[in-house]
């Protein structure tokens, strides 16, 4: 598939915390239950597969703009699925095929027209993955890179916290983004809490409309 096809749609739709729906949630539950049902080891190349599909969307504006173009066609969706695999399979000779359990995901996303929900996809699958192995990976998103510094004393911090404690392992991933202007987002589990510059003018709009 030729990718000029789809530079002309501009995707609207970011990779980031939080993108997973109820529907893709479906997706990354069926993923996961096909994984750990086969293997421990199979479930590990699975999560290892996604997440180098997940980068290469991120890394490459045509596949994320392939992803989120919800106006093709279903054989121009399944002409552009090699190139998705492209990077999960390697090259060389450190190249392996692509599991079936991969690979029929995205068939069944790409034929039901589900392709935009990739990222939420993966991301339900990494949190299933997660909960699994007792780990609690928290996102804390900032408007610049934090330094070495404040991520250690973040993580100080939320190990404190009860579910931190019910956790076997805390991964800590900082994740940029400048429209929250400064100050952070702190994911983990099911909570989030929002710290951000960004909230708080928001919160600052609300409450001048109100007094209007």
């Amino acid at each position: 598939m030729s990718f000029s096809l789809v530079r002309t749609y501009a995707p609207t739709t970011g990779f980031g915390r939080r993108a997973a729906s109820g529907i893709a949630f479906k997706y990354a539950n069926a993923t996961y239950s096909a994984a750990l049902a086969k293997s421990p080891q199979v479930l590990t190349k699975v999560q290892a597969e996604l997440n180098a599909i997940s980068k290469s969307i991120a890394d490459s504006p045509d596949l994320k703009t392939f992803v989120t173009n919800p106006t093709l066609s279903v054989k121009d969706r399944n002409a552009g699925l090699p190139a998705l695999y492209a990077r999960a399979e390697g090259t060389g000779a450190k190249k392996e095929p692509l599991s079936d359990i991969t690979r029929n995901l995205f068939v069944l996303l790409s034929e039901n027209g589900r392709l935009g929900e990739t990222a939420g996809v993966i991301e339900g699958f990494n949190e299933l993955v997660a909960k699994h192995k007792g780990e609690l990976n928290v996102t804390v998103t900032s408007a610049a890179p934090l330094g070495k510094d404040v991520l250690s004393r973040l993580e100080t911090t939320l190990k404190q916290s009860q579910t931190a404690q019910q956790a076997k392992s805390l991964k800590l991933t900082n994740k940029v983004n400048p429209s929250v202007l400064g100050g952070l987002i702190v994911d983990f589990g099911e909570k989030t809490i929002d710290l951000s510059v960004s909230s708080r003018i928001n919160k600052l709009n609300n409450l001048l409309q109100q007094s209007v």
